[in-house]
């Protein structure tokens, strides 16, 4: 598995000289592929539609059909393929031209490799998170009644759940615009609150004695407010308290918080317990977080056998945190040693993820250009990529205990 998809690059200028200069530049990006060359806007265009690239570098002044005509024709009719334009004239007409034509960026020669790395860069991510909006919301207008669930999960304590579980919801809340929610479900020593740096007057566990009249706004005052616009409902304040947190509360605070949010991220402890075993019931993805360690990968592969048996299997998508090639584990171990193949590989970076933590800021937040925080953007956008397939392939929640009872009476 490639850990993120290549950018694939058309470079579009009548002089040779321009383009050879530039694919060198490019070729220095492990993520960029320059998949083609065109000397023309019409050659330009009868490229595009062959090679199906994700970003065209596009000239102006060119024969036969220049840049601007080029632009317009690509962008109305070949979707999922954004334009930069390359040009020596900077002045404001030829910018407003660009953009009226469908360019989603403008940069003038000469322009330095860092400047026209960062434009690709940015564009493709803004092309990828317009494209994962799309197709979350066609999703949502099928049949599947409410917001997503992802659950993250682990068999084993320590390997990053919660830190992944913030930056999740935060990646997804502000990189692609939707609503999510957080529920901590580590009920004795929650940490979500500490990570993203909050102070909650109520927790879940104050819900317990409005169970029998809670609803969706009484829900939502209860929820506290982070600054990337996730809405967090957090661990008891003492692990004494969470006895108070019933299966059956758990159960009605998902079902009110699917009606309101595009997304539900659900966090969890290493156990099986009673309301974990709901958050998975419900999930339609369940994120399985692993580090390479010999004890985590032994409980790790026996927690996938009871996720099997739970009838679970299919929602489970297998991160690798800390991923590094210096403990003598590789990546290709693990999937051999767990039959499965890795949905994403966050790399090592205790740098950045401790100080993160340390601030109570997401490290997508903190460090958007780490390599950490781009594996949490890719693995982002598998998720939301996933919810319409998931949504066909989950079946719905046999109930209370369902899956528990179901396993144990089969």
């Amino acid at each position: 598995m490639q850990e993120h998809e290549k950018i694939r690059v058309l470079i579009v200028d009548d002089v040779p000289e321009t383009c050879e200069n530039i694919r060198c530049l490019l070729s220095f990006e492990h993520r960029i592929e320059v998949v083609g060359e065109a000397r023309n806007g019409e050659e330009a265009l009868s490229k595009a539609e062959t090679l199906k690239p994700d970003i065209v570098l596009m000239d102006i002044n060119m024969p036969i059909l220049d840049g601007i005509a080029a632009t317009e024709a690509i962008s109305c009719g070949i979707p999922g393929c954004a334009i930069i334009i390359m040009s020596v004239q900077g002045e404001q007409e030829y910018l407003r031209q660009a953009m009226v034509a469908g360019a989603r960026e403008y940069i003038v020669k000469p322009f330095t490799s860092d400047e026209l790395i960062s434009s690709i860069y940015r564009v493709y991510d803004l092309l990828q998170r317009r494209q994962v909006k799309l197709q979350s919301i066609s999703g949502v207008q099928g049949d599947d009644p409410g917001g997503q669930v992802i659950t993250v999960f682990s068999t084993k304590g320590g390997v990053g759940k919660s830190t992944i579980a913030v930056n999740l919801a935060a990646c997804l809340s502000q990189e692609f615009g939707f609503s999510v929610a957080i529920m901590d479900l580590d009920l004795q020593f929650g940490d979500v609150a500490v990570l993203l740096n909050l102070i909650p007057r109520q927790t879940i566990s104050d819900l317990a004695a409005e169970l029998n009249h809670l609803d969706e706004e009484l829900l939502e005052s209860y929820m506290v407010r982070h600054s990337s616009g996730v809405r967090v409902l957090t661990a008891p304040s003492r692990p004494e308290y969470a006895e108070l947190v019933s299966a059956q509360l758990v159960e009605k605070v998902i079902k009110l918080l699917q009606e309101r949010y595009d997304y539900v991220i659900i966090d969890t402890p290493g156990l099986f317990t009673d309301p974990s075993m709901v958050a998975l019931d419900y999930a339609q993805q369940i994120l399985l977080i692993l580090s390479l360690d010999l004890p985590t990968l032994k409980n790790i592969k026996l927690g996938m056998e009871v996720l099997d048996s739970l009838h679970h299997k299919e929602k489970v998508k297998v991160v690798l945190n800390r991923s590094t090639l210096e403990l003598g584990i590789s990546s290709e171990d693990v999937e051999m040693s767990l039959g499965v193949s890795l949905a994403a590989k966050l790399p090592s970076d205790g740098r950045i993820v401790v100080g993160a933590v340390n601030k109570g800021k997401p490290f997508v937040l903190s460090n958007p250009q780490s390599r950490v925080a781009e594996s949490m953007r890719y693995l982002s956008r598998d998720v939301a990529r996933s919810n319409q397939k998931a949504a066909e392939s989950t079946k719905k929640p046999r109930g209370l205990f369902g899956g528990l009872l179901g396993a144990l009476t089969n």
